[in-house]
């Protein structure tokens, strides 16, 4: 879930990567950022995107339709180079990203730092609104992200995309989103999609194991689900899910790294494909912060999704073998954890 009012944000934020807060400069930068937020009513992303996220290298095509509805519209992000107009160059892959809030808000334009980010190592993003509570109720919001995902698979070549390597992403509730997608095949095929055509999933900080019966925020977004059971991408987990590249912080308070744990365990025991990698000192919003310019580090959450992207692209997804790496020991319990 990524606030975007500075009011929403704890006084002892401890979502920031830890390593990333060491540099004074870094530090100085989200200070100046958090102050003209609060001078301009301005939502933090809004600044960060503002301020820190270079122009050049990149174009953005806006507010495409892939439904009827207001809420059902994406941006599609492409690659630019000094001579991209004077050659032909083959198509690219594709990330679809999926933003977090609760499923009840959020805006694709506050991530345009997640577009920056990937089409500077190549890729093509496709960041799609879609329906929130109070409008709408689970599965609306994975039935959008399907629709999203099949105009994806029908256009992207119009976009110089390649429609044999497109990939899901996601950060917390869309995360959970995404996974849905990647471990039930049903919605894909309701959206006139089919699974197998997904490449990979990358899943940062979602909250794939938590029952939402349980939890006073949630019931009334799930309030229209027989089964509990069947909201939880643990439950659907097999070996026919595309490879996962499962993210979390050791310090993530808001949705437990028990959640990714489970999931590539049970992935992996089902015969399917899945890496974890838990960033110690990490909180909730700093594993997706880290994709961003300012907090950007060697080694860190954008090369390695960019590795796992760069990796998949190039395997065949009938014989890509099966991984579970975990740089972190050890499973904690809480909020949203079962």
């Amino acid at each position: 879930m990524l606030h975007v009012c500075m009011r929403d944000v704890p006084r002892r934020d401890p979502s920031t990567p830890a390593a990333v807060l060491r540099s004074p400069a870094a530090r100085l930068l989200l200070v100046s950022a958090m102050a003209v937020s609060l001078l301009t009513a301005c939502s933090p992303v809004s600044m960060l995107n503002a301020l820190f996220m270079p122009r050049d290298g990149w174009q953005a095509t806006r507010d495409i339709a892939y439904g009827s509805d207001d809420r059902q519209r994406l941006d599609v992000y492409v690659p630019t180079t000094a001579d991209s107009s004077r050659r032909a160059e083959p198509p690219r892959p594709v990330v679809v990203f999926f933003y977090g809030g609760s499923w009840r808000g959020g805006r694709r334009q506050y991530y345009r730092f997640i577009g920056e980010a990937l089409t500077r190592r190549g890729y093509i993003v496709v960041i799609p609104d879609y329906r929130v509570y109070p409008q709408v109720r689970f599965p609306a919001f994975v039935e959008d992200g399907a629709a999203a995902v099949a105009w994806t698979l029908r256009t992207i070549a119009g976009h110089g995309g390649n429609p044999r390597r497109v990939f899901l992403m996601g950060h917390s509730a869309g995360a959970h989103i995404a996974a849905l997608l990647a471990t039930d095949p049903a919605y894909l095929t309701a959206a006139g999609a089919e699974r197998s055509r997904l490449r990979g999933f990358v899943g940062l900080a979602g909250p794939y194991c938590f029952d939402p019966a349980e939890y006073q925020a949630t019931r009334p977004v799930f309030a229209d689900t027989p089964d509990p059971a069947a909201t939880m991408p643990c439950n659907h987990a097999d070996g026919e899910a595309p490879p996962m590249l499962l993210l979390h912080g050791t310090d993530d308070e808001t949705v437990w790294p028990k959640n990714s744990q489970t999931l590539a365990r049970r992935v992996t025991a089902a015969g399917g494909a899945a890496e974890l990698r838990e960033y110690p000192g990490t909180g909730h919003l700093g594993i997706v912060l880290a994709l961003a310019k300012p907090f950007r580090r060697s080694g860190g959450v954008l090369d390695e999704i960019d590795r796992f992207l760069s990796t998949r692209s190039q395997h065949h997804p009938e014989t890509a073998p099966v991984e579970f790496a975990n740089s972190v020991g050890g499973e904690r319990t809480g909020a949203l954890a079962r």
